[in-house]
């Protein structure tokens, strides 16, 4: 490729050079025929001067430069019509490009070109269009990575301004007896576990996205697993005053898989459904085969998520204006860590929701391999 290049650029300005010559060649000769025509059949003055003039400069020292003196201009006049074009385009090329080295990125060179000079343009373009993904990319990294700290500060910043509070009444003596003592002591306790659970979700998702997780998989009846995490889920609704509607399909629902991620996964959407769907009483658990893959949907019928919310839902830390309270609990990162557990297992998990119904809906590919 790079020879050809360097072929077509040498070959190109001989060519342009070679036809030049040849019309610069024709040119003249027919300039000087018409020259011929004039003095003989007319009488205007000036051709007879110049016709006087050509026969007398032709037997001067100057007469052996004389056809060179007279089509080295018309030369240079044919090559230039010939070679406009593409000194025109790149003149704009280089004027484009300055505009580019300034920052402006979203200038893109527009001139009809042809050959390597076209391949020049769209490379350019394509460079100027990639700069300028990488430079948005960049900017989101960077607003995403300032949120991160905003809301990691933030999120340890609550329950340890409280662990300290009440550490500080326990060091003051500022307590009636010792149940008072013993309460201050088992709220520090419980933002402790709150913090340390915080602190384990940032630790984890962390890992998920840079890939230094490893997966110990195994070959997981899905339909099983989801029946065993109902039970383990059963004092949680009775606690809500919720109840679970199951709806499995007779399909064994066979997938390669880390258990225990999986399990997390779930159980961070089932914790999610239960805070937030208390209002529908019912949450519904459905699974079925569809396509080679297993679908797995959680519906609640609480309270819709806004549609504005609905594209951020997995995002770290970010909540729906309903669950901005802390008191609701959880760490922010639930569902950015189940997502994460999902797309490691080559799924996909969606939601959707309307007035009616919230359904996040898992798709994990189906193994085949019984052994």
């Amino acid at each position: 490729m790079k020879n050809k290049i360097i072929v077509n650029c040498w070959i190109k300005p001989i060519g342009e050079i070679a036809i030049s010559v040849v019309l610069t060649y024709i040119t003249a000769s027919l300039i000087r025929e018409l020259i011929i025509l004039l003095y003989r059949y007319t009488n205007i003055k000036i051709i007879d001067f110049i016709w006087s003039l050509w026969n007398t400069l032709q037997y001067e020292d100057i007469g052996r430069y004389l056809y060179i003196i007279v089509a080295l201009p018309l030369f240079l006049i044919i090559n230039y019509a010939i070679t406009y074009k593409k000194n025109k385009d790149l003149a704009t090329i280089i004027e484009e490009t300055e505009i580019m080295v300034e920052g402006n990125l979203d200038k893109l060179i527009d001139i009809k070109a042809s050959g390597y000079m076209k391949s020049l343009v769209d490379n350019i373009n394509n460079i100027s269009t990639q700069l300028k993904e990488i430079m948005i990319e960049e900017r989101k990294g960077q607003k995403t990575k300032n949120d991160l700290i905003t809301n990691v500060s933030h999120d340890l910043r609550t329950p340890l301004t409280s662990i300290i509070g009440y550490l500080e009444f326990i060091d003051s003596d500022k307590y009636k007896d010792e149940v008072e003592l013993r309460y201050y002591i088992n709220i520090a306790y419980q933002k402790s576990k709150d913090l340390s659970l915080l602190i384990n979700d940032l630790f984890e998702l962390t890992k998920m996205q840079n890939s230094s997780i490893v997966l110990e998989r195994s070959q997981i009846n899905l339909v099983d697993l989801l029946g065993q995490l109902v039970v383990y889920f059963k004092n949680e609704f009775k606690k809500e005053n919720m109840k679970e509607r199951i709806n499995f399909s007779e399909d064994k629902l066979i997938v390669y898989a880390d258990a225990r991620k999986l399990v997390r996964a779930f159980e961070n959407l089932l914790s999610n459904s239960i805070k937030y769907g208390k209002q529908g009483y019912y949450v519904d658990i459905i699974t079925k085969a569809e396509d080679s893959m297993a679908i797995v949907q959680i519906i609640n019928y609480g309270e819709a998520i806004p549609e504005i919310d609905l594209p951020h839902i997995f995002d770290r830390f970010y909540r729906v204006e309903k669950s901005r309270n802390r008191e609701i609990g959880g760490t922010g990162l639930g569902l950015a860590i189940t997502k994460n557990i999902i797309e490691l297992h080559s799924g996909f998990i969606s939601v959707s929701s309307d007035e009616n119904k919230t359904i996040f809906e898992i798709r994990l590919p189906l193994s085949y391999n019984e052994a």
